[in-house]
């Protein structure tokens, strides 16, 4: 018997289009995919809000974390409906979420009054995106706002990364002597690892891009495909799922790099360290115990 027939044996057709159960569509874009793929970021939004609190990082994390689940809650709801306020819910928790993002890395050593008003920047920013996006319901509009404060965080912590942790942790590490310095990873060693993450990040994100773009493009004739392979096999040619999962992960990354970056600059790399064992476990910035100091981070 061979392989095809047995994966035709063991899949079901896709439904023919019918009158859906939540009523007429409202949305501005018909992506009526499968939602199952959006428990990614609740599961890793979950995660991300366990490890600020059982190791107390600052609060704008816990928030945004809670955006992130948000995104995922509401994807879900808009794929699920096509409901024009469930639209609403998915792209502009985006948003409001690199928002946040973009006060945890411009408020960090700043005065109240200077956070304060970055804090009311940002307010009013996402309101007049909120409020011409609702006006002009022009997707691209959306997304080059998305981009635009996506690649503000990036950048601006690629360079945090190395024109003011560099050299801070290359300061300490000298102060500390070479006798304690070999107890901790050194700074070449703490670099290294969060470029890996970058790179790592922004790949899966922009693979997951690229992906959705294909899947748009070539609409008509993956989704032949889809029909002729069936289900389920056929979801692995769903590409707005792979969008879900890619720009999840990527999402995640960029927001426990942010973590990592604000404990270093804190000067207690000492006291965190990156739990990254292997690629295919999610990253987490998470506390160390005095005994685990004389090991080398790997």
């Amino acid at each position: 018997m061979s392989v095809q027939s047995i994966l035709e044996a063991l899949s079901f057709p896709y439904h023919e289009p019918r009158h859906g159960f939540w009523g007429e569509k409202t949305s501005t874009l018909n992506f009526c995919e499968e939602t199952v793929t959006n428990a990614l970021f609740v599961w890793l939004g979950y995660k991300g809000i366990r490890g600020c609190i059982k190791y107390s990082h600052p609060p704008i994390f816990f928030v945004t974390f809670a955006g992130y689940i948000v995104v995922g809650l509401g994807s879900t709801l808009f794929h699920a409906t096509l409901k024009y306020p469930m639209q609403l819910i998915d792209e502009l928790a985006m948003i409001y979420t690199t928002c946040f993002m973009c006060f945890a890395t411009f408020s960090y050593g700043r005065s109240v009054r200077f956070s304060s008003c970055l804090g009311a920047g940002l307010v009013s920013l996402a309101w007049f995106i909120t409020a011409r996006y609702y006006k002009t319901k022009d997707p691209q509009f959306h997304q080059d706002a998305y981009a635009v404060l996506t690649a503000v965080v990036v950048l601006s912590n690629v360079w945090i990364m190395e024109r003011i942790l560099r050299p801070a942790l290359k300061g300490r590490e000298v102060a500390r002597g070479r006798a304690h310095a070999l107890k901790l990873p050194t700074t070449n060693e703490v670099i290294r690892r969060m470029w890996i993450m970058v790179v790592a990040g922004l790949g899966i994100f922009l693979g997951g891009y690229l992906i959705w773009n294909l899947d748009n493009m070539y609409c008509g004739t993956i989704r032949k495909w889809r029909h002729q392979l069936g289900l389920p096999w056929a979801v692995v040619l769903e590409g707005h799922a792979w969008w879900h999962l890619m720009t999840g992960i990527g999402a995640y990354f960029y927001i426990i790099w942010r973590i990592w970056i604000h404990r270093c600059l804190d000067g207690d790399e000492d006291k965190y360290l990156l739990e990254w064992p292997w690629i295919l476990r999610m990253p987490e910035v998470a506390a160390i115990e005095n005994d685990t100091l004389n090991k080398k981070e790997t």
